[in-house]
């Protein structure tokens, strides 16, 4: 049996873009985050995934490179979250809601799936 353990509306900083003015300075990326994982053994944290480990770990993908896209942002935050924890199936939404477009926009988003 699985488990879905969502994280949802990640508020992380982050210089990503494909215009210089995006890399400059900081701007807010929103990620969703779902992992599907076996179902504890035991009601307890080291049986599942740490929340404050996988938003560690989506911050650390963000601060280690600039991406130009952020369809490329969320594959790599699913491939991490695959690697290091013992998800069956990863979806990622990063969401971008400072964009600047010719006509208003709430936000951009790309998803990527995972499975093992």
């Amino acid at each position: 049996m699985t488990v879905l353990v969502e994280l949802a509306g990640l508020e992380i900083p982050g210089r990503h873009g494909v215009e210089d003015r995006e890399r400059e300075s900081e701007q807010p990326f929103l990620y969703d985050v779902e992992l599907e994982l076996p179902e504890p053994s035991a009601d307890d944290v080291e049986h599942t995934a740490d929340y404050t480990e996988v938003a560690a770990l989506v911050r650390e993908v963000s601060d280690v490179r600039q991406f130009n896209l952020i369809e490329s942002l969320a594959a790599a935050v699913a491939d991490a979250i695959l690697e290091r924890f013992p998800a069956e199936r990863v979806r990622v939404r990063v969401r971008k809601p400072e964009v600047t477009l010719t006509a208003p926009v709430e936000h951009t988003a790309a998803t990527v799936e995972r499975s093992r």
